[in-house]
């Protein structure tokens, strides 16, 4: 027996099965009732069966000649396919069989590979090939659909959805050369490894994997088979399994027996890492194929691939994708970075939340970026924008600071050195790294953080920074910052900057804050006013009493500043050579006349026309800007005669006219001085005339107990308080008329701004006299000679009443 095969209905065909073999029979095989088994010969003599497959109602086989197929429904005869020329006897080479389907088989033989279809009808045949071997007498016909050659010997086939699954054995060169159809048996052990193809009908290779055979070296193609786990319902499964199948398949050699099954999502995942494919099998993952899990597997195998390959930046870049929320694998990574030397590479990559990692890790980031350069911009770009709460600010700062006088330490690492004290609360040390920077902000962060006190060894690095804002930071705190030092700093600076200007701005602000401050100074001041700002000098010279006169005149002398020259003369009393300065150098004589005015010196005047009557043109000025100051007549009488004068006759018609003018304005003033002198006195003898009432203390007391006139009883009081302190009576505070003293209890005091003083009392005699002569007055008119109203009495001085009539 060569070859057997089941009913595919075996259990409810009481156990049919059909052989094959030697004897060239094709044999059914039917379980009898009582036991035994009913034979049924379907062909003989035909020649040996070497291979059986039954399909539904199909049966094919093959003999020495080809393949039949044969309908066990019918037990008709389908159709008969010669067997491939060219290949060797079934000896050699067996035929493989399989069904596709219900209607396709697959026949392999040699290095040939038939695809037929069995059909009710003529409709046109698979992949555009049609052949039809019809049966005579049967409805059913056999259409070979597909057909090629293979470059190895068949050893097995299988389908594979539209693919088939082809057991190759390439025979070696012994073999083709002797084309083993003959009888002579081919050298032995060196044979090659079998092979597993999937190809297409039209023998298209999709993939090859050679198998590991133990012994194939001693093998030949008809040693091996292939068979395939039978697939799940009938005419629709075309070469497929259905869900809960095992698709598994079976390469079957002398000693080995190999199970192979398509390959699933992880097992082309692991295909696509071993082939170093690690982006396809990264997509393949994140696409759902395969175990959640796997993510974490790949994306470790994907960086160590990477790593290898020594393309740390973009392993980095890979890794917020590859190890996303994982603390302890950000974690592990960081140090493998760090012990690779490249965490660099990594730092702008490392999460600070979501996950948030340890503070080491931070850490050793931050330490790995102080070592190069090149690395210092992104440190301080991360220690700007990483939380500070995330790591500690003292290892990042013991591994820089050794670097502060060595050739490494850049501008950069210092900012970023700046930014990690403030964050460790250092402000100082920020601030000394913040001035030697000239960082724009140094200003606020003084004020932010009061350092006042830490800018005594900075003043220069400040200026340099910002002259306006450092000069007037210094003025605000001069208590704190004295100014000896601020320019004991500037003078002795080694910096390159204009210490001079600086100065200047410094010692001028201190000025005009107070002028005594910086007195020390003002010898200095007057130089630097005279080199920046001399438009300021005059204020100063006219301001300060502490700067050397003779000093200041050389340095004015030097830089040819006129008028300041003729202040510093003034001052130190040589009148006569700073009016010859103003008018031989400034030839103005308005500025020479208000200096001889200034002065207060007569022989000055006469210096000052004895020096312009040497001038023709400065006589004409003089005799215009001396009116009012000295008589044109004396000057015109000093020019000698046949002395030109420009202009003489139109200046002297000036001259004239502003005297005329100065004369009018005179007079017209004199007379509203007389008329004012006149009115006050007038005005001060009807005052002068006006008695004060002074009180008792019962009226006082009984006037605070009854509100009638309290505004003219307060004025009283007032007047009363004011007179006793500040004057003192002629009769030595004794009453005028009976000598009593006037402060006798219960008695009223009359006074008046003459110093006389009387008795109410004693004076009712006189007042009474008053009313009447004032009754009578009222005849003649309204008011009296001071201007009071009429009717209102008044009360005289009787003293001096009487002196005067």
């Amino acid at each position: 027996m060569k070859a057997i095969a089941l009913d595919p209905n075996y259990s409810r065909n009481y156990r049919r099965f059909a052989t094959g073999g030697l004897a060239g029979q094709v044999l059914v095989l039917t379980k009898k009732t009582w036991g035994g088994y009913h034979k049924k010969v379907l062909r003989d003599g035909e020649g040996p069966i070497h291979s059986m497959k039954w399909r539904a109602d199909l049966l094919a086989w093959a003999n020495n000649a080809g393949v039949k197929v044969h309908d066990m429904k019918t037990d008709k005869g389908i159709a008969f396919i010669e067997r491939p020329k060219g290949i060797p006897r079934p000896e050699f080479l067996l035929p493989h069989l399989v069904w596709q389907d219900d209607t396709v088989l697959v026949i392999g033989w040699g290095t040939s590979v038939k695809i037929a279809a069995i059909r009710t009808d003529l409709s046109q045949g698979l992949n555009g090939i049609q052949r039809t071997i019809a049966a005579v007498g049967s409805e059913k016909y056999v259409d070979i659909v597909g057909s090629f050659q293979t470059g190895y010997h068949i050893s097995g086939i299988a389908p594979f959805g539209d693919l088939l699954v082809v057991l190759a054995y390439i025979p070696d060169e012994d073999e083709k050369e002797k084309k083993i159809s003959t009888s002579v048996t081919p050298r032995q052990g060196t044979a090659q490894r079998p092979e597993i193809h999937l190809v297409s009908w039209k023998n298209d290779e999709v993939t090859t994997d050679a198998l590991p055979i133990h012994g194939y070296e001693h093998y030949k193609a008809k040693d091996y088979a292939l068979a395939h786990a039978p697939f799940s319902g009938s005419s629709n499964a075309g070469g497929q399994w259905a869900a809960g199948d095992e698709p598994l398949y079976y390469i079957v050699s002398p000693k080995d027996i190999v199970v192979a099954k398509p390959r699933d999502a992880e097992d082309h995942i692991a295909w696509l890492l071993q082939h170093d494919c690690h982006e396809k099998a990264l997509a393949a993952v994140e696409a759902g194929q395969g175990r959640t899990e796997l993510l974490d597997e790949v994306g470790s195998r994907y960086l160590d691939h990477l790593i290898i390959e020594r393309k740390y930046a973009e392993a980095a870049q890979r890794c917020p994708k590859l190890l996303r929320g994982s603390p302890s694998a950000w974690e592990r990574w960081v140090f493998h970075f760090a012990h690779l030397r490249q965490l660099p590479v990594l730092v702008p990559y490392i999460p600070t939340e979501n996950p948030q990692l340890s503070d080491t890790a931070y850490e050793v980031a931050l330490v790995a970026l102080t070592t190069n350069p090149s690395f210092h911009e992104l440190l301080l770009t991360t220690v700007k924008n990483w939380p500070p709460m995330l790591f500690s600010a003292s290892p990042v700062i013991s591994a820089i600071e050794p670097q502060l006088n060595s050739s490494s330490m850049t501008d950069t690492l210092k900012e970023a050195l700046a930014e990690l004290y403030v964050i460790n609360s250092q402000h100082d040390k920020a601030l000394s790294l913040y001035a030697e920077l000239l960082k724009p902000e140094v200003f606020e962060f003084i004020e932010k953080y009061n350092l006042h006190d830490s800018i005594h060894d900075k003043i220069v690095n400040l200026m340099i920074l910002d002259s306006k804002r450092t000069v007037h930071l210094l003025i605000q705190h001069r208590d704190i910052i004295p100014p000896y030092e601020v320019v004991e700093q500037l003078l002795h600076t080694n910096k390159n900057c204009d210490k001079r200007y600086f100065l200047h701005l410094y010692l001028h602000a201190l000025f005009e804050i107070d002028i005594h401050a910086g007195k020390d100074f003002h010898d200095m001041q007057v130089e630097l006013y005279a080199d920046y700002e001399p438009r300021m000098l005059l204020p100063f010279l006219r301001s300060s009493q502490h700067y050397r006169l003779d000093k200041a005149y050389e340095i004015f002398a030097q830089r040819e500043l006129v008028r300041e020259q003729v202040f510093v003369l003034g001052r130190m009393g040589n009148a006569k050579e700073a009016l010859s300065t103003i008018i031989n150098k400034l030839e103005n004589i308005e500025e020479a006349v208000e200096f001889v005015m200034d002065q207060h010196d007569d022989e000055l005047w006469e210096e000052l026309i004895r020096q312009c009557l040497q001038k023709p043109e400065m006589v004409g000025m003089l005799l215009e800007h001396t009116v009012g100051n000295l008589d044109p007549l004396y000057i015109v009488s000093l020019v000698p005669d046949g002395l030109e004068i420009p202009r003489l006759r139109d200046r002297l018609v000036k001259i004239v006219t502003d005297y005329r003018t100065e004369t009018s304005l005179r007079n017209g003033c004199n007379d509203i001085l007389k008329a004012d002198c006149v009115n006050l006195l007038v005005k001060y003898y009807h005052e002068a005339r006006r008695g004060v009432y002074m009180a008792s203390m019962d009226e006082e007391v009984h006037g605070n107990r009854v509100d009638d006139g309290s505004s003219r009883a307060s004025e009283r009081s007032s007047s009363v308080r004011a007179l006793d302190i500040k004057s003192r009576t002629r009769c030595g505070a004794r009453c005028c008329l009976c000598f009593d003293p006037l402060h006798i209890q219960d008695i009223s005091v009359i006074v008046f701004y003459c110093c006389h003083a009387y008795h109410l009392s004693c004076l009712e005699g006189g007042l009474d006299l008053m009313r009447s002569n004032s009754n009578q007055d009222s005849d003649n008119g309204s008011d009296d000679e001071d201007g009071s109203p009429s009717g209102e009495s008044r009360m005289r001085c009787v003293l001096c009443t009487t002196a005067a009539a």
